[in-house]
Order: structure tokens, then C-alpha cells, then sequence
């Protein structure tokens, strides 16, 4: 790659790392997964990157990489090995508000995979409905029922939190 293009590649890549990571933390809810998509996502950008580049929505065109390697994960079909006799504990780091995170990626968890990624993309991600379809490749009315039906589910699973989401509030406008 010529070293002009590869500047433009690393610079992309260090202003929007902690958002794709974060993006791909939402989608799979798995911080190793979440490194592996990052890392394949961007593997593929590299490649491709001179094509890439010049895309009229070269987030939309990351972020449709970053859900279809998610989905090709899913697919796959991996076994998980214990190699101990008991699971180590993980130290939650001291923020009031993890009982509030973790409601929330268990609720996100439990949406089908459709759903969570129009979920995320939109209020995660903070993308339009458009760029939302361009990034799934779906019609713009799908994003629309598939983040409708995701924020009800939301809104029921998270009903009994301390601070619950309720209809209008912090939602953005679908239209």
C-alpha cells in the first residue's frame, strides 16, 4: 500500500477504534469476540482499503463489515473449552453503574440478532435509519419495524431497573 493511503487508514482507524470496539461489544456482548470482529473487520478494510476509501459512507461500509463478520461468527458452529476446574472471577471495575450495564447487554443479548443490530447501530453506533440499511443492506422501512419491535422488547426487559426506559424517553425519532 502506498504510504499516503496507509496514513489514511491509520488515521482513520485511531479516531473511530473505541467506537467500532465498542459497536461490536454491543452486537455479540463478548469482550474477546468483540476483539476477534474488530480485528477481522478491520483486517478487511485494510485490504481493501484504496477501493474503500473513496465510498460516499465509509462508516456505513465499516459497519456493515464489522455486522457480517458478527452474523459469519454466529454462524459458526464453535465449541468452548474449559481448561480449569472453575471459571475465574472477573473484577467488575467500580462504576455506579454496572447493574444498569449489564441489564442492559443481557436485554440486548436476548434480541434476535436482526434486531440487536439495528438496535445498536442506531442508538449505539448513532447512525440515520439510512445509513442503518446501507450498513445491514435492507430497506429503510425494515430498520424502522426491526428497531420499533427491538425498543419494545428493550423497554419490557428493562421494565424493572432503576432507571427503565419508557416510550419517547431518550428514544430517537423514527421517522
Amino acid at each position: 500500500m502506498r504510504p499516503d493511503l496507509e496514513r489514511e487508514y491509520v488515521e482513520y482507524v485511531t479516531a473511530r477504534l473505541p467506537r467500532l470496539h465498542r459497536t461490536a461489544y454491543l452486537l455479540c456482548a463478548d469482550p474477546f469476540e468483540a476483539d476477534d470482529i474488530v480485528q477481522a473487520t478491520l483486517t478487511a478494510l485494510y485490504v481493501n482499503w484504496k477501493r474503500a476509501a473513496g465510498a460516499d459512507n465509509l462508516d456505513g461500509y465499516v459497519h456493515r463489515i464489522m455486522v457480517r463478520r458478527h452474523l459469519d461468527e454466529r454462524r459458526r458452529r464453535w465449541s468452548k473449552v474449559l481448561l480449569g476446574d472453575r471459571v475465574p472471577e472477573l473484577s467488575a471495575p467500580a462504576d455506579h453503574g454496572v447493574e444498569e450495564r449489564d441489564a442492559l447487554v443481557t436485554a440486548l443479548r436476548s434480541l434476535p440478532r436482526g434486531q440487536r443490530a439495528v438496535v445498536v447501530l442506531r442508538f449505539f453506533g448513532d447512525l440515520s435509519i439510512e445509513a442503518t440499511a446501507e450498513a445491514l443492506g435492507c430497506s429503510t422501512g425494515n430498520v424502522k419495524s426491526q428497531c420499533s419491535r427491538g425498543l419494545a422488547t428493550l423497554r419490557e426487559a428493562l421494565a424493572g431497573t432503576r432507571h427503565p426506559v419508557t416510550a419517547g424517553q431518550g428514544a430517537r425519532d423514527q421517522s
